[in-house]
């Protein structure tokens, strides 16, 4: 396959970015999309130029660090072919020889520039670091049988936690939300017995520290939904919504 790159190149946070022409020669249709980024970054090695930064790990759907707009969508995600994947997991495949493929770093005040394709996601670790943990003693690992949960219970913490912090959500959205992220997490612990003890300090920190940041308000779009790898349901923003309306009639700030 041949490909025609249109990349966003950035030198820095400080710099004005701006996108630059590549043609990729002999893209194997079985590469993926962070193997063709790989494969143009040899040729601008061998061309003495420097290579595209581009964040990636685990290349396996799990990490969440390639994030990146592939002509305009979150994931590069083709919303009738194949919903729900990362950026690794999508295949050149999917792409016609001769196309032109535009790609982009996040779009989101939240998420600034740092280079090239990378952006800085710290807001969400932030939100992380503000509630989105247990920190009371709740003793060594016990047996998987000894704590009873109910199976929804159960079922609902376990779709909450497999949100990977990606940003797709953010990206996706017209006013860039994090109100998903920021939700799933408030939910996974708000369904199970370690996470009620502090259950609602940490629904009203995590907000607090989202509302703090860069990011847009919710108007239920529904657009992060649909650009989610994990399919993380807008029902856990009214999860959210609801474990607020709690903290703030037990007097919680």
């Amino acid at each position: 396959m041949k490909l025609y790159l249109k990349v966003w190149r950035q030198e820095n946070a400080q710099a004005n970015g701006g996108f630059v022409n590549y043609t990729l020669d002999d893209v194997s249709p079985d590469s993926s999309f962070l193997e063709m980024l790989d494969l143009l970054n040899e040729q601008i090695i061998e061309d003495n130029g420097d290579p595209v930064a581009f964040d990636h790990d685990c290349r396996e759907g799990i990490c969440g660090m390639c994030s990146l707009m592939v002509n305009g969508v979150p994931h590069g995600q083709d919303r009738e072919h194949v919903k729900q994947i990362t950026v690794c997991q999508l295949h050149m495949r999917h792409f016609h020889d001769g196309e032109t493929i535009v790609i982009e770093p996040w779009r989101a005040k939240a998420f600034p520039v740092l280079k090239d394709l990378i952006v800085d996601r710290g807001a969400f670790d932030r939100i992380i670091q503000a509630g989105g943990y247990v920190s009371v003693s709740t003793g060594s690992a016990a047996e998987a049988n000894a704590i009873p949960i109910a199976k929804n219970d159960a079922d609902v913490a376990m779709d909450a936690a497999a949100c990977i912090g990606c940003g797709a959500c953010v990206a996706a959205c017209p006013n860039a939300s994090a109100m998903l992220f920021t939700a799933a997490k408030v939910a996974q612990l708000s369904k199970l017995p370690q996470g009620q003890t502090e259950r609602y300090d940490r629904v009203v920190r995590m907000v607090n520290v989202m509302d703090g940041e860069d990011f847009g308000g919710c108007t239920n779009i529904g657009e992060c939904t649909e650009a989610c790898p994990k399919e993380i349901s807008m029902d856990f923003i009214a999860v959210m919504n609801a474990e607020m309306i709690k903290a703030t009639l037990k007097g919680v700030s």
